[in-house]
C-alpha cells in the first residue's frame, strides 16, 4: 500500500505572480512533475517552497525562543523578526544521502497557521532530497505528530494545563537527526552542557559546511562521511574521536535512520542504540526522544526531570523513577510533549544550564 503525503510548492514567477504546484508523495518519492528550485529569496525566479499544516496548536516563535534557550543548538536567529510572524533558518545534513542543505521556515500569522519552508541550498536540489528534507523538518519541528489532543494532557492534569498555557504552542524542537544528538551525546560526556557546546559549535564552524542565508552564514554539524575520518579534535578527550567515528558508519549504514527507529518498539530501539560504542541508557533515550522525535515516551531516570517534576507538582524531593511513570500515565499519548515543557520551565526557573533566571519564556 503506498502512504500518500502531499507537498504544496509556491512558486514565484518572473513577473511576481504566484502559482502551486501540488503533487503526490509515494513512499517518500514525488510521483508529480519535478519541480525546479533556486537559491535564497528572490535570487532566482521560479523559487518553490513546501507548505506544512499543524494539526492542532502550533507557534514557530515559541520553537524559536526554545531554540535560543537550549544550550546544544546555540541558535541565534536573524536579527530581526517580523512583528506578526517568525523565521527559523536552519543548516543540516539531510538523512539518507548526508548532503548539507539549508532550509528557512516561516510563519506567517504570529503563533498559528500554516508553516512553510523554502531550501536555500543546494541551487537545485532532486525530487527525493526535497521530499527527504519535507520530512526532516516535519520531525524536528514536531509537525509530523496530530497535536489536537494536546489540550486534552491539560483538561486531565491541571498542572500541565497550566504548563500549556505558560507555553502555548510550543513542541519539542528535537535535534536535526539521531546522527546529531548521538554526537551530541557523545561530545558531552562527563563535560559541562556549555563545554560540550562550544565544542560541538567549533566541529560546525571547522569541519562542517557553511549555507549563506543572504545576510548570514550558518555552518551545519559535519555529516557522517566527515566525521567517519576524524582523529582528533580539540577538547575531544579519550575514545570520543574513536566512538564518533563508529557514530558516523552507522550513520552512513542507515543503523541511525529516524523512521527506522521510530517504527521499533521503544525497548528494541534503545537496545539497538545501545550497541553503539559509548552510547548509554541516557544517551539512548536522548537520541530516540529528541533525534528520532519519539512523541510518547518518558526517561524516568533523567535528574533534571525529576528537578522538573518535583517543581511543578510541589513534591519535597526530586520525584523517583516510580512517581515519574505513575504521574505521566495521564500525559499519553505526549509524554515527551510534555517532558519538554516541564524542563522549559525548570529552566526558566532555576537557570542551571544557561546561569540566565527567566530566559526560556516563549511570549
Amino acid at each position: 500500500m503506498y502512504r500518500i503525503s502531499y507537498m504544496i510548492y509556491t512558486k514565484r514567477s518572473p513577473t511576481g505572480a504566484r502559482c502551486q504546484i501540488r503533487g503526490a508523495a509515494r513512499d517518500g518519492r514525488w510521483a508529480g512533475p519535478p519541480p525546479k528550485m533556486s537559491v535564497g529569496r528572490g535570487v532566482i525566479s521560479g523559487m518553490e517552497t513546501f507548505t506544512l499544516v499543524p494539526r492542532g496548536p502550533f507557534s514557530l516563535r515559541a520553537s524559536i525562543k526554545f531554540l535560543e534557550g537550549f544550550t546544544p543548538a546555540a541558535y541565534a536567529g536573524p536579527a530581526s523578526q517580523e512583528p506578526e510572524g517568525a523565521a527559523l533558518e536552519l543548516a543540516f545534513p539531510a538523512e539518507g544521502s548526508w548532503q548539507t542543505v539549508g532550509v528557512r521556515v516561516e510563519q506567517l500569522r504570529r503563533d498559528a497557521g500554516e508553516v512553510t519552508a523554502e531550501i536555500v541550498s543546494p541551487a537545485q536540489p532532486g525530487a527525493d532530497l526535497v521530499a527527504g528534507v519535507r520530512s526532516q523538518v516535519e520531525r524536528i519541528l514536531s509537525l509530523d505528530v496530530d497535536g489536537s489532543g494536546f489540550a486534552a494532557v491539560g483538561e486531565r492534569d491541571p498542572v500541565i494545563g497550566d504548563i500549556q498555557q505558560r507555553y502555548p504552542g510550543l513542541r519539542p524542537v528535537g535535534f536535526w537527526s539521531p546522527y546529531e544528538a548521538a554526537a551530541w551525546t557523545i561530545i558531552g560526556h562527563r563535560i559541562r552542557i556549555t563545554q560540550a557546546a562550544a565544542i560541538k559549535a567549533r566541529m560546525a564552524e571547522q569541519l562542517g559546511e557553511p549555507v549563506s542565508f543572504g545576510d548570514r552564514v550558518v555552518h551545519a554539524f559535519p555529516a557522517p562521511q566527515r566525521l567517519a575520518g576524524l582523529d582528533t579534535f580539540p577538547s575531544l578527550a579519550g575514545r570520543k574521536p574513536e566512538w564518533l567515528r563508529s557514530l558516523a558508519q552507522a550513520a552512513l549504514d542507515g543503523q541511525l535512520d529516524a523512521a527506522r527507529l521510530r517504527a521499533m518498539p521503544h525497548e528494541e530501539a534503545m537496545a539497538d542504540l545501545k550497541k553503539l560504542p559509548g552510547i548509554g541508557d541516557f544517551s539512548a533515550g536522548l537520541t530516540l526522544l529528541r533525534g528520532a522525535g519519539d512523541p510518547d515516551a518518558v526517561p524516568s531516570q533523567e535528574p533534571r526531570l525529576a528537578r522538573a517534576v518535583a517543581l511543578a507538582y510541589d513534591l519535597p524531593g526530586p520525584a523517583t523513577p516510580e512517581q515519574i511513570l505513575q504521574i505521566s500515565e495521564n500525559w499519553r499519548p505526549y509524554r515527551t510533549w510534555v517532558t519538554l515543557l516541564l524542563r522549559t520551565q525548570l529552566e526558566y526557573e532555576t537557570g542551571e544550564i544557561t546561569g540566565r533566571q527567566g530566559h526560556a519564556r516563549t511570549r
